[in-house]
């Protein structure tokens, strides 16, 4: 699969809903209106706007697909080897930290998934597939570490069990929520202060309940962690457009300046003539 770099994306025009933090690249020609369902439709993941996600949502239905219909004692074995518990971190933590993001819980069933999709569609398009997955990579693994290093502590000094270190912890949902903190950066101020505090209310909903203590705790970390990331996205999109318009003026000048490489025949300038040495 060709990869195209984030430049590449970046200079690719690109008219979504909803989104105007980090304003389209200009290109040498206006591209053609896109029309309100065309618009939308790029909304969607496809292998050459989206390489990244596009490959990273082939891997989440490869993997559940295995999970679906593989053989249950082995797709257990392979789950607790994937886990990002203390007692794997210990031992193996760059493995399970990427063995741990390749399971989406509930498989493709899940609407986690979808969710992801179109999260991660929307911020590739405008920051490029390098810096999408930086994010995602950090809340996935500043979360993970943030919620099972005190775990560990815990243990060590006597407040939980020993069982509490190889507790089964596995999924995409701290990378989403790093994600989700980044794209809304990019929001119109009313969207972004209609969903960051629909996900507030929710996040704090389950840090009442707790009934899964780490991965309550997590998701808010992961989302802060996306937002502090907008300052980096904005000025990436402000190098972009600069690039942008550098090439454009650049091309602009060469072609106005250089229209043949070779002059008519019979208006070439005279020979100089030759000076002493």
């Amino acid at each position: 699969m060709h990869q195209r770099t984030d430049r590449a994306v970046r200079e690719e025009p690109f008219a979504a809903p909803l989104l105007d933090a980090v304003p389209r690249q200009p290109g040498p020609a206006a591209p053609p209106p896109h029309s309100g369902a065309r618009r939308w439709l790029r909304l969607l993941p496809t292998p050459t706007g989206t390489p990244f996600t596009s490959g990273y949502l082939l891997v989440l239905v490869g993997t559940s697909l295995f999970m679906e219909f593989g053989d249950p004692a082995t797709v257990a074995a392979v789950l607790r080897e994937s886990s990002t518990d203390v007692a794997h971190l210990g031992e193996t933590p760059l493995l399970v930290l990427t063995a741990s993001a390749l399971w989406a819980v509930g498989g493709l069933g899940s609407p986690v998934v979808f969710v992801l999709a179109l999260v991660l569609t929307a911020l590739e398009r405008r920051i490029g597939g390098w810096r999408t997955a930086a994010v995602f990579v950090l809340g996935h693994v500043v979360a993970t570490l943030a919620t099972e290093i005190p775990v560990g502590i815990s243990v060590v000094v006597g407040h939980l069990p020993e069982s509490s270190l190889h507790r089964l912890d596995y999924g995409i949902s701290f990378g989403l929520m790093a994600s989700v903190g980044a794209l809304t950066g990019l929001f119109t101020p009313l969207v972004r202060t209609l969903v960051l505090g629909g996900l507030g209310v929710m996040l704090a909903s389950d840090l009442v309940e707790l009934s899964s203590p780490l991965t309550d705790w997590g998701h808010p970390l992961a989302l802060l962690l996306g937002v502090a990331c907008w300052p980096l996205l904005r000025r990436a999109g402000a190098v972009g457009v600069a690039v942008s318009r550098g090439v454009a003026e650049r091309g602009e000048v060469i072609r106005g300046a250089v229209s043949s490489r070779r002059a008519p025949r019979g208006t070439r300038p005279p020979a100089r003539a030759r000076g002493p040495r």
